[in-house]
């Protein structure tokens, strides 16, 4: 069921995940901080879907680890505060 939507789905998530890298980097440039946090941590669980899709392991892996990453981040930004 799930694999049935990513497959149908599958242009446009890579295209919000595209939009949302860019939107991203431009929030690290800007130093727009938690912004970037809350735009790539759902460009990783899109390409950590992608990958599993497709069955791409390294591609899934480091997603997995970036995904981690920013849920640590934004838990540490809402506990901790800015």
């Amino acid at each position: 069921m799930v694999e049935t939507f990513l497959v149908r789905r599958e242009a446009v998530l890579k295209n919000l995940a595209l939009v949302l890298g860019i939107l991203s980097t431009v929030a690290i440039v800007q130093n727009w901080y938690p912004l970037n946090m809350f735009l790539s941590f759902p460009f990783c669980i899109i390409w950590m879907s992608m990958a599993w899709l497709h069955t791409e392991r390294q591609l899934k892996w480091v997603n997995i680890l970036f995904a981690l990453f920013y849920v640590y981040g934004i838990a540490r930004y809402f506990i901790v505060g800015a």
